[in-house]
C-alpha cells in the first residue's frame, strides 16, 4: 500500500482495539497460572507480546504488498501447507497436545500448519473461482476442482484432529462459492450431502461424541466432559452486567481449563460484565462488516473473493469461539482470534489482515465509499463510482439461479 491515508481507520481500530484487549486478557487470566506452571507469572504475557509484535511486523509488510501480487504463490503456497499438513501427522515429527496433533516444532516454537492453511485456501479459492469465473455456472468446472483441492486439505486437518477448523474452511468454502456466483441448485446439492457426511464425521469419534453429549446435557456431565462449559457459565453468571473488575476473576484460579486460550472470553464476561463481552462483539461486528463492505468494491474480483473470504474468516471464527464459551455449540478448541494466547495464530491472524487492508486500500483508492451500498452482504450492479482514471470493471453475480 503506497499510502498511508489509504488505510481504513475504522478497521485498523477495531484490530488494534482487540489486539490491545487480548494483551490485557492475557496477562490477567494467564498470570496465575504461568507462576504455577511455568514459575514465572510473565511467562505467557512475556510471549504473547512477543508474538503479537511479529504480527504486527507481519501485517506492515502483507499491507504494503499489493494483493494482486499474491497470485503467482497461490499453488506454492498450497503445496507447502498440504506437505506442513503430511508431516504433522509423520510419528515424532508432529507434536501432540491436548490429544491432538496439530503442531511442528520449528526453533523452539510450536507452529500450526492449520493456521498457514486458512490463508492459503482463502487465497486458493479467490484466485481459481476468478480464472475459472466464465465457466463458473458449470459443475465439472465451476464446483468440482475446488471440492477436491479444498477437500485434500480439510481431510488432512480433519485427521489431526481438528474438527472445529475443518468446519471452519468448508464453511468458508461455500461462502466463496456463493459470493463468486456459483448456481444456487449446486450449493444446495453440496448442502444436502455435506451436512449428512458432517454428522458421520461428528458421531465417528468417541471424543466429539462426548463433547455433545455434554453439550447438551453439562450437568448430567458436570465432573468430567461438561466441566469447563459450567466453569464458563460460573464466570459469566458472576460477571453481571458490569463485572468484578480487571484481574478480580475468580474462575481462572485453576477452575476454568483454557482460561487465557479458548475460554478467554469467559474472563473477559466475568471481569468486565455483558457490557464487556459485547464490546468485544460489537468490535467483531465491525471489523466484519466494513471489511466485507469496502471489499465488495474491490478493483477486482480476486480482491473481493480475497478480501470478504478473510473478513469473515476471521470473523466466523470469533463467533464460533463465542457460541461456543457460551454453550451454543458443542467444545471446538478454536482460539478467540486477535485475543486467545497463541503464537502463530496471532501472527497469521495479523498477517491476513494486513493483505485485507491491501484491498481495503487500494478500493479507497479506486471508488466514493459512500456509493458502496449500506447492505455488506448485497452485491450491487455498480460498485462504486470510480475517481478520475480508474476503469470500472463488470458487476459480479450472486448466487446463480
Amino acid at each position: 500500500m503506497s499510502r498511508l491515508r489509504d488505510v481504513d481507520p475504522i478497521l485498523l481500530s477495531a484490530v488494534l482495539a482487540l489486539l490491545a484487549i487480548g494483551v490485557a486478557m492475557v496477562y490477567s487470566a494467564g498470570a496465575i497460572y504461568a507462576a504455577d506452571v511455568r514459575g514465572d507469572e510473565m511467562f505467557y504475557i512475556r510471549r504473547h507480546a512477543v508474538f503479537a509484535c511479529l504480527g504486527l511486523t507481519a501485517m506492515a509488510v502483507t499491507a504494503a504488498i499489493p494483493y494482486q501480487n499474491w497470485r503467482p504463490w497461490t499453488y506454492p503456497l498450497l503445496l507447502l501447507v498440504g506437505v506442513l499438513l503430511v508431516l504433522v501427522l509423520v510419528p515424532r515429527v508432529g507434536v501432540t497436545m491436548g490429544g491432538a496433533t496439530r503442531w511442528l516444532r520449528v526453533a523452539g516454537i510450536h507452529f500450526q500448519p492449520s493456521e498457514l492453511a486458512k490463508l492459503s485456501l482463502v487465497l486458493y479459492l479467490a484466485y481459481s473461482l476468478e480464472k475459472k469465473q466464465s465457466h463458473i455456472g458449470t459443475f465439472a468446472i465451476g464446483i468440482l476442482p475446488h471440492l477436491l483441492f479444498s477437500g485434500l486439505i480439510l481431510a488432512l486437518i480433519l485427521v489431526e484432529p481438528d474438527f472445529g477448523s475443518t468446519m471452519t474452511l468448508a464453511a468458508i468454502l461455500f461462502i466463496m462459492m456463493f459470493v463468486a456466483g456459483v448456481k444456487l441448485r449446486h450449493l444446495a446439492a453440496l448442502l444436502a450431502v455435506g451436512l449428512p457426511a458432517s454428522w458421520l464425521v461428528l458421531m465417528g469419534a468417541e471424543y466429539r461424541r462426548a463433547r455433545l453429549v455434554a453439550f447438551m446435557d453439562p450437568w448430567a456431565h458436570k465432573a468430567d466432559s461438561g466441566f469447563q462449559l459450567i466453569q464458563s457459565w460460573l464466570a459469566l453468571r458472576a460477571g453481571g452486567l458490569f463485572g468484578t473488575g480487571m484481574g478480580e476473576s475468580s474462575q481462572k484460579l485453576f477452575y476454568l481449563p483454557a482460561a487465557h486460550t479458548d475460554f478467554i472470553l469467559s474472563v473477559i464476561g466475568e471481569e468486565f460484565g455483558l457490557l464487556g463481552v459485547l464490546g468485544v462483539l460489537a468490535l467483531f461486528a465491525v471489523f466484519v462488516v466494513r471489511g466485507v463492505r469496502i471489499c465488495l468494491g474491490a478493483p477486482d474480483l480476486f480482491g473481493r473473493l480475497l478480501g470478504i473470504g478473510l473478513s469473515v474468516l476471521v470473523g466466523l471464527q470469533a463467533t464460533i469461539n463465542m457460541a461456543v464459551v457460551t454453550g451454543l455449540l458443542p467444545t471446538k478448541g478454536l482460539t478467540l482470534p486477535l485475543i486467545s494466547y497463541g503464537g502463530s495464530s496471532l501472527v497469521l491472524t495479523l498477517a491476513m489482515i494486513g493483505i485485507l487492508l491491501n484491498v481495503t486500500g487500494q478500493t479507497r483508492r479506486r471508488t466514493v465509499l459512500d456509493d458502496v451500498p449500506r447492505n455488506p452482504f448485497r452485491i450491487p450492479s455498480g460498485l462504486g463510482r470510480p475517481r478520475a482514471g480508474a476503469v470500472p470493471d463488470a458487476p459480479v453475480p450472486v448466487g446463480g439461479s
